[in-house]
């Protein structure tokens, strides 16, 4: 999600931070790697990547990809709301609200979490690449992604439990130890080929239940999630809301996993960071450009048919029988968006220099964007839920939809003056000595 993913891996790449922080491209050689690892050369130890040595274009899909989490996770607050056809979003509201619901049915709802997941894997290679060419050996470095996706479904554990039963943390981490092990050192063939066959298992059955649910009028629509979602967000009692919430976390994990567009997310990002997609976007302007028109332009279609049905603009035989296939479909939309960044990195990049303000500041946060996605949770739960102040019951779409964007808005100028100050995000500094150690 997701705050890792969320990733926050590192990068080699043209991209330089001098103190000042303006942002440089300069050329840069690429090192060649051995492709063996001498057990002598394992005396470098593991350590983090420094600020100056990060690409653009990951980080700034990162701080993009925390502003759709927000606005995603808003609406899940208005636990005073009548549950609307999609049972993400009220069944209410004025022109306004309208609004806002569609526009989120169509940009956020299906897309943040594959997008995630993209990132995710992105940063993992990043990660694993240059462990290896610093010399670590090749187990170490295993072990080091091993411990650190440990921990984060450790962070996504407490995070649960204490604040915000969506964590999406456990479910990469999760992913991380399942999928990383198995295809971290496959050819890339092997690779592509398993993402192939996920994407299509997980696309045919999405095709499947949305004719059935175009063709059988009054499907019944499953809103038992949402249902305790809600019940969760109304509960007045912390400690009772925190004793559900944890078994919720558990169940999202399992559904993740089995929804198979997350793992298929996982190693589409983890093919394109060993091509270095992302970092170097001017060789691949083709890919980059077919990714984003194509994966958004389907993805926006079937959420503007599925938003306007909620509204009852264009009314199905069976109300919500687009969602499975707008799911399916936010798998190109998330990397659509993914791709979108690279391509805005390599028109900064042509234009060289210092970079406007507002991207240095978005980048900023998705340099942090661990600490940026949990200092959402714990700036809406304690507003926004009964055990709090309870303001989620006196909103609405669009309203909250402004808090999302409030929301975000603040983690940005947090980041942003973390980074005039040379320091990095609390949650990114707790990660990475669990992972690294001291040294």
């Amino acid at each position: 999600m997701p705050v890792g993913g969320c990733s926050w891996e590192r990068a080699q790449s043209g991209l330089t931070l001098p103190r000042g922080h303006a942002l440089h491209w300069d050329a840069m050689t690429d090192r060649t790697r051995e492709s063996t690892v001498t057990t002598a050369s394992a005396v470098h130890r593991p350590a983090p990547t420094p600020v100056r040595e990060r690409a653009l274009a990951p980080d700034l899909a990162r701080g993009m990809m925390l502003l759709l989490i927000a606005l995603a996770h808003a609406p899940w607050f208005l636990f005073d709301s009548p549950i609307g056809p999609s049972p993400m979003h009220p069944d209410e509201g004025g022109v306004l609200d309208r609004v806002a619901q569609v526009v989120t049915m169509v940009v956020v709802d299906g897309r943040v979490h594959t997008m995630f997941a993209f990132l995710f894997a992105y940063g993992i290679v990043q990660m694993h690449r240059r462990q290896l060419d610093r010399g670590t050996d090749p187990r170490q470095a295993r072990r080091l992604l091993r411990r650190r996706h440990w921990w984060m479904l450790a962070f996504g554990a407490v995070h649960a439990l204490v604040l915000w039963q969506g964590d999406i943390l456990g479910t990469y981490g999760v992913l991380g130890l399942i999928l990383v092990p198995l295809f971290i050192g496959r050819r890339d063939r092997t690779v592509a080929i398993a993402a192939s066959v996920l994407v299509g298992l997980a696309v045919l059955p999405a095709i499947l239940a949305t004719a059935v649910g175009l063709l059988v009028p009054g499907a019944p629509v499953d809103s038992t999630v949402v249902q305790l979602q809600q019940s969760i967000a109304a509960n007045p009692s912390y400690l009772e809301a925190a004793a559900t919430r944890l078994p919720l976390w558990a169940f999202a994990i399992a559904s993740g996993l089995f929804s198979l567009v997350l793992p298929a997310a996982l190693l589409l990002g983890m093919l394109a960071a060993r091509h270095r997609v992302l970092e170097r976007p001017a060789e691949h302007l083709r890919l980059l450009r077919t990714t984003a028109v194509l994966g958004i332009a389907i993805g926006w279609g079937t959420g503007l048919v599925h938003g306007l049905d909620h509204i009852r603009a264009i009314p199905l035989a069976t109300p919500a029988a687009l969602t499975p296939i707008n799911f399916a479909t936010g798998l190109g939309t998330g990397l659509g968006y993914a791709a979108l960044t690279g391509l805005i990195a390599h028109r900064l990049q042509r234009r060289g220099g210092e970079a406007p303000l507002p991207v240095r500041a978005v980048v900023s946060l998705g340099r942090r964007s661990l600490s940026g996605y949990l200092a959402q949770s714990v700036l809406f739960m304690p507003l926004l839920a009964a055990w709090g102040l309870g303001v989620g019951a006196q909103l609405s779409s669009a309203s909250v939809m402004l808090v999302g964007l409030g929301t975000w808005l603040l983690t940005v100028v947090v980041a942003y003056a973390l980074d005039r100050a040379g320091k990095r995000g609390p949650a990114e500094v707790a990660l990475r000595r669990l992972t690294y150690g001291r040294g």
